[in-house]
């Protein structure tokens, strides 16, 4: 019989409280330009920033459905924030940190499990798939604030250029989200919603949803305009360089030229 989460099962995993920690140690280091590679700093701030965004990506889905009726996503372990607890970590952790790395592109996660039987109403169904991807929104908004604040006199370059890039991740991961494809939040939000015979016919789909969107962004006119979609959002948030900061993650190409890079 599963029971109410107990405060074991709510306890912060060491593993997550790592993961921070290295972020913060990293973000210190592009500050402070500590590293002889200001780029391999960047690198670390930024992966594990990531790391740190998807986690609370799944973290928000548990605990929404925690709060709709599932008490089943404390016995997971879902509410410890430990990645290593997800049903596939290789979707939700792994698979998104190497298409940063390839390519720059924040990968939807979405491998908490929940019993969605436990759940009544549908509004809170679609609630517990937007979670996710609203704190994607949210972690985007943090990335950007001083930008849109106004507040970057100060701060070095190399920090604002690895936020702007890791807003263009926060970004990116959002969008890809909210589509209405099965497989992903999106569609979490809408099904709900949706009449039983439609949802039988659009399930055998989901395994394979996030693949077709993929395929599609392979298209030079799709994948044009999908950036172009996320450089308005940047540039509305006030990021006007997120490349830069890709330069620099990739450090294994070099630090970008100091000289066309502001201090």
């Amino acid at each position: 019989m599963t029971t109410a989460p107990t405060r074991r099962d709510r306890r912060i995993s060491p593993v997550f409280l790592g993961i921070a920690a290295v972020t913060a140690v990293s973000g210190w280091a592009v500050w402070t330009r500590f590293s002889a590679s200001t780029g391999f700093a960047v690198f670390l701030f930024v992966t594990s920033a990531w790391v740190v965004s998807l986690c609370l990506h799944e973290y928000a889905h548990a605990r929404t459905a925690l709060h709709g009726g599932d008490i089943s996503v404390g016995a997971r372990g879902y509410l410890t924030l430990n990645p290593l607890k997800y049903t596939h970590p290789l979707l939700s952790i792994v698979l998104p940190v190497i298409f940063v790395v390839m390519g720059g592109i924040g990968l939807p996660g979405g491998a908490v499990y929940i019993e969605r039987g436990r759940v009544r109403g549908r509004w809170k169904h679609s609630l517990i798939s937007a979670a996710g991807p609203l704190t994607n929104v949210l972690f985007a908004l943090v990335c950007t604030a001083p930008f849109w604040l106004g507040a970057t006199d100060g701060v070095p370059g190399p920090f604002l250029y690895a936020l702007g890039f890791l807003a263009l991740l926060q970004v990116t991961a959002a969008i890809l989200n909210f589509l209405p494809v099965p497989g992903l939040d999106g569609y979490g939000v809408i099904e709900p919603w949706l009449s039983y015979k439609i949802r039988r016919q659009v399930e055998p789909l989901a395994p394979f949803g996030l693949l077709l969107v993929f395929a599609l962004l392979w298209i030079p006119e799709v994948g044009g305009a999908f950036f172009d979609a996320v450089d308005a959002v940047l540039r509305g948030l006030g990021v006007d360089d997120w490349r830069t900061g890709l330069e620099y993650y990739r450090f294994w190409d070099g630090d970008p030229d100091p000289a066309r890079v502001s201090p």
